[in-house]
Parts: structure tokens; C-alpha cells; sequence
């Protein structure tokens, strides 16, 4: 008498859960993808606020019109830091009723007008 042991999976069985995990990282990758963009202009967007604070405080206070970024960011300045999320650079000078801009950030450029 000889008895077999059926435990296990099938090959078929196997390929039908590969192909649904397939199929479901097809769809989730660019979901991910997006949400990493959306976040990275928000984050983007919020240094330049910050700079344009930063940049309008120190027209206030020392009754100019035109500013170096590397004046308003650092230790005991108006920003204290500004971490760059995509490899974005930010406008060097900023003069009083333009717009600042990000430029080289990968979600593309973003300018916030102040």
C-alpha cells in the first residue's frame, strides 16, 4: 500500500499568484510615483515661502530692495536651514516685488510671487 502525500502547490497555482503580484506593482508603482512628485513640489513650494518671508523681513528691517539668498539661510540668519528635495537650486538674488523660483527640481520649476 503506498499512499501519496498531496501537500503543496501546483505550478499553476504558483503562476497565478506571481501574475497577481505582477499586476498589482504595474498599478501601484506610478501611484507612488505621483505622490512622490505632488510632495516634493509641496516641500519645494515651502522654501520659497520661507525664503520669501525671510526675504521681505529683511527689507523691513534694513530698508533695502534686493538681497543675496545665502544673506537670509544659515545658522542665526532668518532660515535656519533649507533642505533642497530634488536637487533644486533657488534664485541667488532676490529683489522686492518679483517672484522667487526653484529651477532644476525634479517635478520641474516652481516660483512663488511675493
Amino acid at each position: 500500500m503506498s499512499t501519496q502525500n498531496k501537500k503543496g502547490f501546483t505550478l499553476v497555482e504558483i503562476m497565478i499568484v506571481v501574475v497577481i503580484i505582477g499586476l498589482l506593482a504595474a498599478m501601484a508603482i506610478p501611484a507612488f510615483q505621483k505622490v512622490r512628485e505632488t510632495s516634493q513640489t509641496k516641500a519645494i513650494t515651502n522654501n520659497l515661502r520661507q525664503l520669501a518671508s525671510a526675504a521681505d523681513q529683511y527689507f523691513i528691517e534694513n530698508g533695502l530692495t534686493e538681497v543675496q539668498t545665502a544673506e537670509l539661510v544659515g545658522q542665526d540668519k532668518y532660515v535656519k536651514t533649507l533642505n533642497p528635495v530634488a536637487g533644486e537650486t533657488y534664485d541667488a538674488t532676490i529683489s522686492s516685488g518679483t517672484d522667487i523660483s526653484a529651477t532644476g527640481g525634479a517635478p520641474g520649476d516652481v516660483s512663488v510671487e511675493f
